[in-house]
Parts: C-alpha cells; structure tokens; sequence
C-alpha cells in the first residue's frame, strides 16, 4: 500500500521536445521510490509550441498527470509557484523537463527525507561543464557576492530540484511576493537541508530559453530581494564624492590664495562634471531599482493566471458537445 504521495511539479515553456523523454525517465524509477506514489503536476508558462498538446496527451493516457496552462507566460518563478500551491502530495519536487535534473537522484531524496531528520533534499552541480566559459565565471562571481552581502546563504551550484516536506512548502507558499527568487526563499525559510552532489547534465534536446542578459536580470533581481547593499553601496559614493569635493575646494582655495596659482581649464571642469552626473545617475539607479520592486509589490497583482487544467481542457469541451 502506497502511504505517501510525492507531486512532481515541472515548470514547462516550449519543452515539446522533452516531455515524452521526461516522463518515460521519470516513469522508470517509480518503482525505486517504496511506498511513495507520484502525481505528476506540469505547468505549462504560456508556451507558444505544441507543448501543452502533449501535457493534454500525457493527462489522457495517465489518470495521475496533472496540468495547469497559464493564460501568458509569467515566468518560471511564478510555474514554481503555482506548482507548489497546486501541489497535492505531502512530498513535492521541482524537476526541470530537460533532464538536467537526474531523476535517477529522487529514490536516494525520498530515503534521506523519510529516514533522516531533514525537511529539504536538494540537489548541486559540482562543476558547470559544457557550459559557456563566461557564464561559468559570472556565475561563480554572483554567488560569492551575493553571500558576502546577504545574511540568507545561498549556496554555489544549487538547483531548484528539491523534495520538500508540506511543512517546508507551506513556509515558502507563506511569501506571496511578487518579485520572486526561489533560491533565496528556500534558504530564507530555514529548515534543514542536505545537498546531493552530481556532475553537470546537459539538454537532451532543445534549445535553453535562458540568455545570458536573462540570467544577469535574474541575478541583480536576487540581489536587490535579499540585500540592501547596494543602497548602502549608492550612499557610501555620494558621501565618498562630497569629501572629496571639499578636499578639493580646500585645495583650490590654498593655491589661489597662497601661491597665487588658480586653477584654470574648462577640459578638467567638465570631466568632473561629467564623473559626478555619472555617480548620481547610477546612484539613481539602484534607488530606482528598489522603488520599481516596491511599486510592483504595491500593485498587489496575480503572480499567475490559469487558463486551462486538466479538468477543463479544450479535448473534455469538445468531447462533451457530441
């Protein structure tokens, strides 16, 4: 008899190319996991390819697919969340459907979580093969900044393939926020967690929708979700800039009336000029960043929309006109 249900949510936009290898990989170890049954809660994040005809497919054939098809693309953040909110399972995991999250790893989660006092099994890449070079490096540097000025540890390599107890997932559906870092909630909420480690996996087919400027915005937003070191960065200039003002202006003054030697030249003015507006706009700019997070926050909107599940797929309404 099976006694625990673990939910798979699987964030999906334009995976057609890996859902039937996903589910077919997934479906192999089923029987490694004891008593634990699965359902599998796909969530489709306005995908403009054939994949929710798949996911429509899948939910057809196997009574324990499960799907949520939001009404644009919101984000995988939001997916992840919607997944969990949705989840049915007093065990959930977020598994990406590129297989660059090893299935074969959910049996040894399920045993450390079930026979070890852990509320979190994650997962981490030892090392970033086949991976650009300059990614690589950029993303080496974040998670040193980020940990040397955030009090939440984020840790190097870590993935959002997890298995969470419904105690931890309750705690991280607790944060609505609308400008969401995962990475930084499931540190932040606190519970222990344990990380199995596995060398880097590549696509097994398609093309990664994640380009370079993409996950430099998703770094900065995690940055501004959990420090404000960069406001206290923007203070320490300005402060910085008008000592050095007044050092200036003492200096100027002493040779002019001292030594008879005035500063003269429009070249050097306008280069200070020039490196003080520069320091202010960017001062201005990470002010403005945290403004804008709060204004979308005050908005108070949706973090998703669901169009269609399994429940009301556009198949059940066409059968049920004949």
């Amino acid at each position: 008899m099976k006694n625990d249900l673990i939910s798979i949510v699987v964030p999906c936009y334009n995976e057609e190319e890996v859902l039937k290898l996903f589910y077919n990989e997934v479906e192999k170890i089923k029987e490694k996991l004891g008593n634990a049954s699965i359902e599998y809660l796909f969530v489709n994040d306005g995908s403009k390819d054939q994949t929710l005809d798949i996911l429509r497919r899948l939910a057809e054939i196997d009574s324990n697919v499960r799907y949520l098809s939001f009404s644009r693309n919101f984000g995988k953040e939001a997916a992840m969340f919607a997944g969990l909110e949705n989840a049915a399972g007093n065990y959930v995991v977020i598994m990406d459907a590129d297989l660059q999250d090893p299935p074969e790893l959910l049996p040894k989660m399920y045993n450390i979580i079930k026979n070890e006092e852990y509320d979190c099994v994650g997962s981490r890449r030892v090392n970033r093969e086949g991976e650009p070079p300059v990614r690589s490096f950029f993303a080496r540097q974040f998670y040193k900044i980020i940990n040397r000025i955030s009090e939440t540890e984020i840790v190097d390599g870590a993935r959002d393939y997890r298995l969470m107890t419904r105690q931890m997932v309750d705690a991280v559906l607790e944060i609505r926020e609308y400008n969401r870092f995962s990475k930084g909630i499931f540190s932040w909420v606190g519970f222990d967690t344990k990380y199995l480690e596995y060398e880097n996996r590549n696509r097994v087919a398609g093309e990664t929708t994640w380009s370079f400027w993409s996950l430099m915005k998703y770094s900065l937003d995690g940055i501004v979700a959990f420090s404000d070191t960069p406001l206290a960065i923007s203070s320490l200039i300005g402060l910085s800039s008008f000592i050095i003002s007044i050092v200036m202006a003492i200096i100027v003054a002493i040779r002019t009336l001292i030594f008879d030697d005035p500063t003269s030249g429009w070249t050097s003015l306008v280069v200070i000029i020039l490196a003080i507006g520069g320091l202010q706009l960017f001062c201005l700019g990470i002010l403005g960043k945290y403004i804008g997070k709060t204004f979308l926050e005050s908005k108070n909107r949706p973090i998703y929309i669901i169009k269609e599940t399994e429940k009301n797929s556009l198949i059940y309404k066409k059968e049920r006109k004949f």
